[in-house]
């Protein structure tokens, strides 16, 4: 939106009186019947204003993530419309930067009267946002302010033929067109709703995935091995994917160089080929002096967020550019369009200097420079993980049954199975309990869900997020919890929204208190890193607690919508006081 919220700042009242005498049902009357009829499906409301709509979603039982570039706007529709169905977000086309970062996908998006405010030359780049942010057989709907636009308020002309356009140009459909009076009556000033429903993936993303991952020629299994590993840093750290103006999700080359080396680990170790004339360590480029130092390390040893010193930390930054040298150089070379297009360019930076310390976060792996993945193909991965990545471990395993035939040997499918585990993070909640331990000698703790006193006797360390559906072992989502609670009630579930803000204070005293104190220095900087790498909404811009608990709460939208995770509500607990 061109420079709108300047207007809005400045003409609140003006903007609430008159958007909230509109009845929501009245000015959507159009296009009722198609909202989403699933109790809790996911909604974008783009240029959200005082909340009026998102209010009127919020009650028919969706979801709603509002965006709203003019914080006194935003600040006016949390005031007015105070609910636990919707999350506000300052943000604005053509970029939504913030909303990209969240890896959520909506069942409906809604532009109403927000069009007018994009510069055309910025609204392919927004279009192409917004289909981005589609689920398959999702919609997009537009309210159009069709008449004299207001230079004032920082309107351009619209038309419904550039709509069209626009959607036939990204494989989307124009469902609807409807044209109506304005509800205020003002002269000159008409609507036009355009509906616009995406009928698969609309973006070639699942089409290419079958592509590389069942037809492409593979030499060795290197194309097969990047495509994991970028489902398992959307998976588990898309919080250092960031968003660029070209339509890429640009990911540190040295996150995908470390993820490589864990997954390339167990295989070499079990003697698995990666190419018809290789056996475990020998005739791989990046298998050099480097990584075999590393042989004593675990997969789970290189995590992010570990620090490593000496000879060791000579060793893994030696390994790891010389995985990301291997990566550029070829599946990242060699998978291509079909005009011979890279498809995942790599940016690489200059000579990044050794160091006889390192920790594995952000500033330093991104000083390996970027892989870029684009934007459709980055939510694919995202969004369908769980087809892709079983997808890609079987192609995998036949490939190595292929090449070990031709070598004239035969490979055991538990050993394959084995190696091919991907190592998740054990369960560990050691550290938490020690400091909610510690805390209780001083002072009262309290259960974060239901407020209740703990003791020694009763006290459990809860994943806030449950281990069973994401195991996830960052500090940010051990929380202390009443063992009756955590094992009667919650057990494998996710908080529900109104929960969640109902135990924001506890939750943020928890995080400060635990692990952000004065003399907490190492478990500080371990909760940050941990936060900025698992929550996608953050990428490495937080700035204080409320801002990783407003991340907690996007990424329990993601969990409930993408896996379907099983919501709990306390509100009819008795153990609740």
């Amino acid at each position: 939106m061109s420079d709108p919220p300047s207007w809005y700042d400045n003409h609140v009242e003006e903007a609430a009186s008159r958007f909230e005498a509109l009845s929501a049902d009245d000015v959507h009357a159009w296009m009722i019947d198609l909202l989403p009829v699933t109790h809790g499906a996911l909604v974008l409301d783009v240029g959200a204003g005082t909340g009026r709509d998102a209010a009127w979603l919020a009650g028919r039982g969706l979801e709603v993530v509002a965006v709203e570039p003019s914080a006194a706007l935003l600040d006016f529709a949390r005031w007015a419309h105070p609910s636990p169905n919707i999350r506000w977000l300052s943000d604005s086309l053509p970029n939504l930067a913030r909303v990209l970062r969240l890896g959520l996908s909506f069942d409906l998006i809604l532009l109403s009267g927000v069009w007018v405010l994009i510069a055309p030359a910025d609204r392919q780049r927004a279009f192409r946002k917004l289909i981005t942010l589609l689920k398959p057989g999702g919609r997009i709907v537009l309210g159009l302010r069709m008449g004299p636009p207001s230079t004032e308020q920082g309107m351009y002309p619209v038309s419904a033929t550039e709509i069209e356009a626009l959607a036939r140009s990204h494989g989307a459909l124009v469902e609807r067109v409807a044209h109506h009076d304005d509800i205020e009556g003002r002269v000159g000033i008409g609507w036009t709703g355009i509906a616009i429903r995406l009928p698969d993936d609309g973006t070639g993303a699942l089409p290419l995935l079958r592509h590389v991952i069942l037809n492409d020629d593979k030499s060795s299994t290197y194309k097969l091995a990047l495509l994991r590993v970028l489902c398992r840093i959307a998976d588990g750290s898309a919080g250092y994917g960031r968003d660029t103006e070209d339509g890429f999700a640009a990911v540190p080359l040295g996150l995908v160089g470390l993820y490589w080396i864990r997954l390339f680990k167990p295989l070499l170790k079990a003697d698995l080929p990666q190419s018809p004339i290789n056996r475990g360590y020998d005739r791989l480029g990046f298998v050099k002096a480097p990584f075999r130092a590393l042989d004593d390390l675990s997969p789970l040893d290189l995590r992010i967020g570990a620090s490593f010193a000496g000879e060791r930390a000579l060793h893994l930054h030696a390994a790891l550019r010389d995985a990301c040298n291997t990566i550029a150089t070829m599946p990242a070379t060699y998978m291509t369009y079909a005009d011979g297009a890279p498809v995942l360019p790599v940016r690489r930076a200059g000579r990044l200097a050794q160091s006889s310390t390192i920790r594995l976060d952000a500033e330093y792996l991104g000083g390996f420079g970027d892989l870029k993945v684009p934007l459709h193909l980055w939510r694919a991965l995202q969004r369908f993980d769980a087809w892709i990545e079983p997808a890609l471990t079987a192609e995998w395993s036949m490939l190595m049954r292929r090449y070990a035939a031709r070598q004239g040997r035969a490979l055991e499918g538990d050993t394959i199975a084995a190696a091919m585990t991907w190592a998740d993070p054990k369960r560990d909640v050691g550290l938490a309990r020690g400091e909610a331990l510690r805390l209780m000698e001083m002072a009262p703790l309290h259960c974060v869900w239901s407020g209740r006193r703990l003791t020694a006797e009763t006290l459990d360390i809860d994943h806030c997020f449950p281990w069973a559906a994401w195991p996830c072992d960052d500090l940010w989502n051990l929380m202390p919890a009443h063992r009756a609670v955590n094992q009667n009630q919650k057990r494998d579930k996710l908080p529900s929204a109104r929960l969640l803000l109902e135990s924001e204070d506890r939750i943020q005293a928890w995080w400060q208190k635990g692990y952000l104190r004065a003399d907490g220095v190492i478990a500080g900087s371990r909760f940050m890193i941990e936060a900025e790498a698992t929550l996608p909404m953050i990428g490495g811009t937080a700035s204080g607690l409320a801002d990783v608990f407003e991340a907690v709460g996007m990424q329990q939208v993601r969990l409930r919508a993408d896996q379907g995770v099983g919501v709990w509500d306390a509100a009819a607990s008795s153990l609740l006081i």
